[in-house]
């Protein structure tokens, strides 16, 4: 469960960074590249919460 944080927390500062080089420089790839981050942390924080319910029981 920790290699998964470690991973999200690596996505989400690459999602951060292309975030805001679309928004304040108008960067389409950062934005394709943001959208790409956000899917596959989508898929990070699924199976985080099943880790997390496994290791609850």
């Amino acid at each position: 469960m920790e290699e998964i944080l470690k991973q999200a927390a690596e996505l989400y500062a690459d999602f951060a960074k292309d975030a805001n080089a679309q928004i304040e420089k108008g960067n389409k790839a950062a934005g394709t590249r943001a959208r790409k981050a956000s899917l596959d942390l989508e898929k990070l924080m699924k199976e985080f919460r099943k880790a997390s319910l496994a290791a609850a029981k």
